[in-house]
């Protein structure tokens, strides 16, 4: 959206999946390529393949990659075509689990990385600590613009009632699209043997939400659980704002999960919902600077269900949830989207000179 209010012709480049959800209207152009293949080596060699002649045959003054995954076919057009380009590193795409296990596969994406990202002029990422682990790798400045979203619109907020959820518990969420391995969803799942009258709600999806619902069934939780797939934020919404607790407890047994600060974290703060999360530092530091919520010191699951009670019956609970009032000034799209604005009006100076 800041590129076309900006008065730029936007055209946004994806590839559709069997399980996407039907894009909402924007007020700009899209386009989603459909594979042969999902996933695995043959999806993004092909993705990279099919992406680079797309963009190849198409006028462009200014192209913005979006992760690493993009990067390649981006910065080859941008180097025969001479249009501009901005890098948008969503996290540090190498270190996520699963090429850490696959160490082949991470050599390849590295040797991308090294190969590319110190040429770059306009770099952006998601907070602090990861814009400094690339500085330091690669000399190169990286402007940080985190992922804060827009509260949606809304009239009024849904009941409990009228969403389906129960009146009589309180209503622990985990949300988003990526809940995967290492992301504490299984030993939350687990704590629920050892806490009454609370709700697990999951929504969103990833590759740990089968094994989920097959523990939800095998440890005889079915009643304190449940799933709802992925939906529009405008949905979405109305959920969190019902939750009583949001959970955020990734492990810090990677680069990528040790520096991350997820969406959903700024999504509880905007419906005022306190926090439990793993002592991660971007986590800890917005968590500790409105005191908006309180910390695991371990994944046991009995810890857990220790720290989940103890927080919905502390008589700090009212004195965090209204504090995300605060936080929700001072942590807003508004603000962030000035230093991607500065980016973009440098990347644009640079074509006219």
């Amino acid at each position: 959206m800041v590129l076309h209010d900006k008065g730029y012709d936007v055209l946004l480049v994806g590839r559709k999946k069997r399980d996407n959800m039907k894009l909402r209207e924007r007020p700009y152009r899209t386009h989603r390529m459909k594979l042969v293949f999902e996933t695995g080596v043959a999806f993004y060699a092909e993705f990279q393949m099919r992406l680079f002649f797309f963009l190849l045959f198409r006028k462009k003054d200014l192209l913005y990659a979006n992760d690493l995954d993009t990067l390649w076919p981006n910065y080859s057009n941008h180097k025969l075509s001479g249009a501009k380009i901005i890098y948008d590193s969503h996290e540090v795409f190498c270190e996520v689990p699963e090429l850490v296990h696959t160490p082949a596969k991470k050599k390849l994406w590295e040797r991308i990385e090294k190969r590319i990202v110190p040429k770059l002029k306009h770099c952006i990422t998601v907070n602090k600590s990861i814009a400094k682990w690339f500085e330091d790798r690669y000399k190169v400045k990286f402007n940080v613009v985190r992922n804060i979203g827009n509260p949606p619109q809304v009239t009024s907020v849904k009941t409990k009632q009228e969403l389906g959820l129960p009146t009589d518990k309180k209503i622990v969420l985990i949300q988003g699209a990526g809940i995967n391995i290492d992301r504490g969803a299984e030993e939350t799942l687990e704590a629920m043997q050892y806490i009454e009258n609370t709700l697990l709600l999951i929504i969103g999806g990833g590759d740990v939400i089968e094994t989920l619902k097959v523990n939800a069934v095998w440890k005889n939780l079915k009643e304190k659980v449940m799933f709802k797939a992925k939906m529009p934020a405008e949905d979405l919404y109305h959920y969190t704002c019902n939750a009583d607790l949001g959970i955020t407890i990734d492990k810090n047994n990677n680069i990528n999960y040790r520096f991350s600060l997820p969406n959903k974290v700024f999504d509880f703060i905007n419906a005022g919902v306190p926090i439990l999360a793993s002592p991660l530092p971007e986590i800890k530091n917005v968590i500790d600077t409105y005191n908006i919520g309180d910390f695991i010191s371990s994944h046991d699951p009995q810890h857990i269900a220790e720290k989940m009670n103890e927080m919905l019956h502390s008589p700090e609970y009212n004195v965090w949830k209204q504090n995300t009032l605060k936080a929700k000034q001072e942590n807003s799209w508004a603000l962030e989207k000035k230093v991607l604005e500065e980016v973009i009006d440098d990347a644009t100076k640079e074509m006219k000179q």
